[in-house]
This record gives structure tokens, sequence and C-alpha cells, in this order.
């Protein structure tokens, strides 16, 4: 739900026109016992999960604006999440992009 409130904000802004030096979004990682991990995970995966995962990932070089744990996980896991989390922020400032283009390109 975090993840989904944070891309409704950044959405909301640009939908506002509000002047933004970058784009954020939010995406959850779930970490299954296995050691899996899972993007964008149900309430269920969440409910079975090892740790949730959930980073703020800025536009501009991918940079984390804010990360928060449930559960535990190791360094390693953290950091393989992360990388996840960066690659999926590409789809969705991709899916930004088309929509604020769709928005713009009505007549």
């Amino acid at each position: 739900l975090l993840s989904c409130c944070l891309n409704a904000a950044c959405l909301g802004l640009l939908d506002a026109g509000l002047p933004l030096s970058s784009l954020f979004c939010g995406v959850t990682c779930a970490l299954r016992p296995d050691g899996a991990i899972v993007l964008d995970p149900t309430t269920r995966q969440e409910q079975e999960a090892r740790a949730v995962l959930t980073f703020a990932i800025a536009s501009v070089e991918r940079k984390v604006l804010m990360a928060t744990t449930k559960g535990s996980c190791s360094v390693e896991e953290m950091q393989q999440c992360l990388a996840a989390a960066q690659r999926a922020a590409d789809t969705i400032f991709q899916f930004y992009r088309d929509s604020v283009r769709r928005k713009y390109s009505k007549s």
C-alpha cells in the first residue's frame, strides 16, 4: 500500500503541474523464506515473507530517497532487493512518461 501511495502522490504532483527537480516512485519487495524476491507482492505474499521492503526511488540516478523494512534480512539480501526495485523503477517511470504524454497529446 505504501508504494501505491508514493506512486499516486507523484502522479498527483505531476498532474497538478508542480515543478519537480526529479520524479520518485515506490517499489515494494517481499523476501520469501527461500530467499526469492517478489516485486509488488500481494497481501498474502507479504504475510508469508521473511521481510517486506519498500523503497522510494528518485528518477535521477535511481537514488534511494527512503526505505522501510518489516522483518529481517541480511545486508546482501537488502542490496538484492534494492537492485530489483531500481530495475522495476524504470518501468514505473516509463508509465509516468506514457501517462503524461497521453494526457497532453489529446486535443
